[in-house]
């Protein structure tokens, strides 16, 4: 069995990202299942470009994204992905798209397929503050989980694939008053993510 995990480059000014930071730190194997980790960027066209030649590449079991949604209190395991690109701010490449698809002809939205409540539940368990969350807005974030569901639907893969927002870093929130976790807590977040994927 594989697990793909991925985070993203910096965006939006910051000189890091926890979800890339968190997900380079996982161990190379869980549960006895490889962890293949990988740094995607944060533009529109580079997500769906890279994911499905990744996935379709990889043959992962189990496709975990995350990404960084500062201001938010604690991890979020996304219910969605909406067929939209709509950004009032430009991705790493200068792009800002508005009311576009992020295929054109696909699906309006696709659920989460890995057990967003199971994980919520664990992570709470292990007094790591989650919450589900009926929104992964309409940015790059949104859009790469949409790729991954929509590149697996096609291909016709078994594959489960979801999506986890983590807060700003301790790092981060030290030039900012924003909500905040360490970065030892999202990786452990996202590692329990990964088993309870596994397991459920």
């Amino acid at each position: 069995m594989k697990v793909l995990v991925t985070g993203f480059e910096p965006f939006g000014g910051e000189r890091m990202n926890p979800s890339w930071e968190a997900v380079k730190a996982l161990p190379d194997e869980i549960a006895g299942v490889t962890v293949v980790k990988r740094r995607l960027p944060v533009t529109f066209r580079g997500v769906r470009e890279i994911l499905p030649k990744l996935i379709v590449g990889e043959k992962p079991d189990v496709v975990i994204l995350t990404g960084q949604a500062g201001g938010r209190p604690n991890v979020t395991v996304e219910r969605v992905a909406i067929n939209v690109m709509d950004s009032a701010m430009e991705d790493n490449e200068g792009y800002k798209p508005e009311d576009e698809p992020v295929f054109e002809g696909a699906p309006v939205a696709y659920l989460a397929t890995i057990p967003i409540k199971a994980i919520v539940k664990s992570l709470r368990e292990a007094k790591i503050p989650a919450a589900v969350s009926n929104t992964a807005g309409t940015y790059v974030c949104n859009a790469a989980m949409f790729t991954a569901l929509h590149t697996i639907a096609v291909a016709g893969m078994e594959t489960r694939a979801g999506f986890i927002h983590v807060p700003f870093s301790h790092e981060q929130a030290l030039e900012k008053p924003r909500p905040s976790m360490a970065l030892e807590t999202i990786k452990r977040a996202i590692e329990l993510a990964v088993r309870t994927s596994l397991e459920v």
